[in-house]
């Protein structure tokens, strides 16, 4: 059966929204902001994705006079409207003051975009337009049994080489997450664990605080990448793998009750699994000048008129009484997890 784009077409918490359906998977992805809000595990109606505790409106719709509740910085707009796995391009992290005051907000226009959706019963593709930074995003979506798999792409529409940021910022939340007891798994070594302090990320510590970020690099000796979630309380698993050598780093970002500021509001658990081409939340100044950490890059080149894709693939399932160690294969058989 063949559904045209607008009859998978719907509201899911108060957003406009796409979903696509198998019988063992449903994932939705909002029309702005082009997050996947959804991978919903149908038989235990589990979604692991986080979903604010705050009211989430159309980030095109946001205005700081008449939306206080969600802060008043770089990053309201992107609070306003975020939910799931967003995708951080062409900034991981805070824009300049400058930046800023040209329009830019938190992990770049990615997140607050508005994108065209084509979708028929088990895939999608999504559009948008980065206006400034002159950058195209495609994103095809397809389902095949417990795996979500995913095509991404970006094309530097400019005639200048360009330094980007690109992380996939998959967020987790209540009630797969829980405190002391949701596992996790990934196939990593050297790791750096910074402190937020004033939100500049420059205090490093030796142990993560609550609301704190750590950054680890994955096995290079390892082509793929994982990292693997698996709650107890519903004995759901959910996976992401990818190619190493396109997301070398994975991000791991927490908040445990302990940010007050609006939206927050002390009433907030939720944890980042980020994996992508950068090690660390910073300015785009501060991601070219550190260059490298560990010997391994901490962005990626998009050379002028060009388009770059990769690929990743999401799983998730049911019935683990245990965390299990082996959830997908990669749907062309690159990756696997393996431990």
């Amino acid at each position: 059966m063949h559904n045209s784009s607008h009859m998978a077409e719907t509201l899911y918490r108060g957003r406009r929204a796409t979903s696509i359906e198998n019988e063992l998977v449903r994932v939705t992805v909002l029309h702005e902001g082009g997050h996947i809000a959804e991978i919903l595990e149908k038989h235990s109606s589990v979604n692991p994705l986080w979903t604010p505790p705050w009211d989430s409106i159309e980030p095109s719709t946001y205005d700081l006079e008449k939306h206080p509740e969600y802060g008043a910085d770089s990053e309201s707009r992107l609070l306003s409207g975020l939910m799931g796995h967003n995708l951080c391009m062409d900034i991981f992290g805070p824009p300049s003051p400058e930046e800023a005051a040209a329009g830019l907000t938190v992990h770049g226009e990615a997140s607050v975009a508005l994108y065209q959706i084509a979708a028929t019963e088990t895939a999608l593709t999504q559009r948008a337009l980065l206006p400034h930074s002159q950058l195209r995003i495609e994103r095809s979506i397809k389902l095949s049994g417990h795996a979500v798999e995913v095509v991404e792409a970006v094309e530097n529409e400019s005639a200048a080489d360009r330094p980007i940021a690109w992380t996939e910022h998959v967020t987790l939340g209540p009630p797969f997450l829980e405190k002391g007891a949701t596992e996790f798994r990934a196939p990593v070594t050297k790791s750096l664990v910074l402190e937020e302090g004033n939100g500049d990320f420059e205090r490093y510590t030796s142990v993560p605080a609550s609301g704190g970020f750590a950054t680890y690099l994955i096995d290079p000796a390892r082509d793929g990448a994982f990292f693997l979630a698996w709650s107890p309380g519903s004995q759901v698993a959910l996976g992401y793998v990818w190619k190493r050598t396109d997301f070398p780093w994975l991000g791991v970002w927490e908040e445990n009750y302990s940010r007050t500021g609006a939206p927050w509001s002390g009433r907030t658990l939720t944890r980042g699994m980020e994996f992508g081409a950068s090690p660390v939340a910073e300015t785009r100044r501060q991601m070219v000048e550190r260059g490298s950490l560990f010997g391994v890059p901490t962005f990626r080149w998009i050379p002028a008129q060009t388009r770059v894709e990769v690929r990743y693939c999401a799983a998730i399932q049911g019935g683990w009484a245990r965390c299990p160690a082996q959830l997908v294969r990669h749907a062309h058989g690159e990756v696997r997890f393996e431990y």
